[in-house]
């Protein structure tokens, strides 16, 4: 069993490291030994930095040592500042001084193919067999702004001075990458406090420094690069924790086309997966999905001013008119929703106001404001702060010459603090003209500053939505969570005796395993003769369906392999006959286990569940409206199994055409909790499944105002999977 607490603490070898050796330090300037030896002392590293290289006395002014073994001290770092070649030996050279940790900068391993994947799987034997722990190889190393730590040959991470407040951590799949949104993060005022690159993952990945962040008390926000999870069950576990304790983790995905989504996998040799999957992924357990790197500094900046956004409702004040209309879009666009103000409110702000200017939303304060009048800024502030509708106030200007001291800003940050109101400046992006003076001010008061072409108006809507999935977590029981009732012992022995190798069930052997697992299913039964049929009928009671029951035969409507609304015994006896005789001229050769009587469902609303097992996230749970809203719209939802009930309902609240579910033009409501009850129980087969099952598609499931029932089931059975089972025993 893993031991977290030894895990993590491992990982202090390579960020807070007492000593650190750089192997291959040079004396030429251009060289990138002597880079890593500068970036140390001009990152202020406070322990032992000691320079190794046979020709030389000394370094940057610090004593250089022919090898390892001739340091006088413990090394818990080495950074390899050596080609790949030489990689090995260093590797053993460290075991034998016992160092902990190495970086290591050099390519030409796993991304390259074959040959150098041998290497790299020999690297990882020795530092495992060593209880060393290594960053890379093909990566830029990190950088620790806490202890002075630039681990990387990558100078540009110096360019910018540091904030006081550094909290955000970040991590990237890629190193070059990640290196420019470390100093876009810088120029726009974010200082990381731990800027993390894994190159190939050799022995610590993304997840391990994620988890690091989660139990670091340093770090607020955990942030990243992700081009493909490694062990997505893992970042799942940590990303329910994360939302836990209310620290989010906020991951560019890159790989949304197919085009993006190959590159990723020759980049790294990481499995991509399906982007749809990994957006469902990031829904079901929090993780917020930044589109660009200026999401992560923005949603950064967002969070660490210490409030959540209570949520979507939404108010503009602006100094122009047009600037007001096009914020209103990009909100509305996102999912904010710019409220109608209530006419109370309208009239509280109307007497603080100049007639001329507008007090509907966007509050429009005209040029007035930004050029003579700065004070009615503050103006529609009291009534807004007091409306119990209000989540959210942008402001889209702010006045320029309000320094830190100016009693107006005073004001006004002290009227933000007496309220629970989520209040962002987001400035136009014009250099010289974006930031006020008074913008360091309010954002150490909790007021975000941010320019526009870091997209607040969107990184804003992801926070809205980061506050209710937390919200909701905190709210939803630990037993409602951890659902998981699962079938019992005499379901999982059918489950066993079915699921063979690679077999398709027929419909009748699929309803038995839904009914098993408190499915509901239309009644039926299976009839071998045409005497069967006729009993069958009149226990279920006319009208009835009937149906070929095949294994071989999966489309029924293609072999014309259905009658519907059969209403006597005699037109039995004439269905079950052109079906059978329908199934021998579609598919001579099908073994025909008989023909099934079902009941005639009344008509209700159509929804389809479906599962996949995904190579990389395992099963894939799919709800959509039936008919052509699955099949034309493609208006359907995704979740990975286990499920729970609020992952259900938000499945049900996804879909585009939910408001069918709700009735529409007369027809009753359908009824949501047996939809989000069948999609519990599905999720339960699957788990009880255990990977026996590759395709599951119950389609149509006809839902009622009381209760559903469904009307055609297909499972199809895991080939691969089942047999490696079955040789485990």
């Amino acid at each position: 069993m893993r031991n977290e607490s030894v895990t993590l603490s491992s990982l202090d070898a390579l960020l807070y490291p007492r000593s650190v050796a750089v192997l291959g330090a040079s004396q030429n300037p251009n060289k990138l030994g002597y880079i890593q030896v500068k970036a140390l002392l001009d990152g202020g590293f406070a322990g032992e930095i000691y320079p190794i290289n046979p020709k030389a006395e000394d370094i940057a002014g610090l004593t250089c040592y022919p090898s390892l073994a001739d340091v006088p001290g413990p090394i818990d770092l080495a950074i390899f500042c050596v080609s790949a070649e030489q990689v090995q030996s260093s590797l053993h050279d460290c075991a034998n001084k016992n160092v902990k940790g190495a970086i290591i900068f050099a390519s030409g391993y796993s991304e390259t193919g074959e040959e150098g994947a041998r290497q790299q799987a020999m690297m990882a034997e020795i530092a495992k067999k060593n209880g060393i722990r290594l960053i890379g190889p093909n990566c830029v190393g990190l950088v620790n702004t806490l202890n002075g730590l630039v681990g990387t040959f990558s100078p540009a991470v110096m360019s910018y001075p540091l904030k006081d407040e550094r909290s955000v951590g970040y991590v990237s799949q890629s190193g070059a990458f990640g290196v420019l949104t470390y100093m876009a993060a810088a120029q726009h005022g974010l200082s990381f406090n731990y800027f993390i690159t894994v190159g190939n993952e050799v022995d610590t990945e993304f997840a391990d420094f994620v988890e690091y962040m989660i139990h670091d008390p340093k770090t607020k926000v955990i942030s990243g690069y992700l081009e493909g999870a490694r062990d997505p069950d893992r970042l799942r576990k940590l990303a329910e924790e994360a939302l836990d304790c209310n620290k989010p983790i906020v991951v560019m995905k890159t790989g949304r086309s197919s085009a993006g989504s190959r590159a990723a996998a020759s980049h790294t040799g990481s499995l991509a997966g399906s982007d749809q999957l990994y957006d469902a992924f990031f829904k079901q357990t929090g993780i917020v999905r930044a589109n660009d790197y200026e999401e992560i500094i923005s949603f950064s900046k967002l969070f660490l001013s210490g409030k959540l956004p209570a949520g979507r409702n939404t108010v503009i004040i602006t100094s122009s008119g047009g600037r007001g209309i096009n914020e209103a879009d990009r909100c509305e666009a996102n999912g904010l929703q710019i409220i109608p103000l209530s006419e109370e409110t309208k009239a509280r702000i109307k007497e603080s106001i100049p007639p001329f200017a507008s007090t509907s939303n966007p509050i429009d304060l005209t040029a007035a404001a930004s050029v003579t009048n700065p004070e009615l800024f503050i103006a529609p502030m009291k009534a807004l702060l007091e409306d119990p509708e209000v989540d959210n106030i942008i402001f889209t200007e702010f006045p320029m010459n309000w320094g830190s001291d100016h009693p107006l800003l005073q004001e006004f940050i002290q009227l933000c603090k007496e309220s629970d109101k989520f209040v962002l400046v987001a400035t136009f992006p014009l250099q010289g003209m974006s930031i006020p003076k008074g913008a360091a001010e309010l954002e150490k008061n909790g007021i975000p500053v941010i320019t526009g072409d870091l997209n607040p108006i969107g990184s804003l809507a992801k926070l809205v939505a980061y506050s209710e999935k937390y919200r909701k977590k905190k709210l939803a029981s630990h037993q409602e969570e951890q659902r998981r009732s699962g079938g019992s012992v005499e379901s999982k022995q059918i489950l066993q005796n079915l699921l063979k190798p690679g077999k398709t069930l027929s419909e009748f052997e699929a309803g038995q395993v839904l009914a098993q697992f408190g499915i509901p299913t239309a009644r039926k039964a299976l009839a071998v003769t045409v005497e069967e049929a006729i009993i069958q009928a009149n226990q279920i009671g006319y009208p009835v369906v009937l149906k070929i029951d095949s294994n071989q035969i999966l489309h029924k409507t293609e072999a014309n392999g259905i009658r519907l609304n059969i209403q006597s015994d005699e037109e039995v006896k004439k269905a079950y006959a052109d079906i059978l005789q329908s199934a021998k001229m579609y598919k001579p050769d099908a073994v025909i286990n008989g023909v099934t009587v079902h009941e005639m469902l009344p008509k209700g609303t159509e929804v389809i569940v479906g599962v996949s097992n995904d190579p990389v996230f395992g099963p894939v749970i799919m709800f959509g409206l039936g008919g052509i809203f699955v099949e034309t719209f493609k208006d359907i939802s995704f979740r990975l199994a286990p499920l729970t009930r609020q992952g259900a309902m938000e499945m049900i609240e996804e879909l585009k055409a939910r408001a069918i579910l709700k009735g529409v033009r007369g027809q009753a409501p359908a009824d949501q909790e047996a939809i989000i009850d069948v999609l519990l129980h599905v999720s339960d087969l699957m788990m009880d499944a255990e990977g026996l099952i590759e395709e599951l598609d119950i389609n149509p499931i006809i839902v009622y105002e009381n209760g559903l029932k469904a009307a055609d089931a297909l499972i199809v059975s895991s080939s691969e999977v089942l047999e490696k089972t079955e040789v485990g025993g």
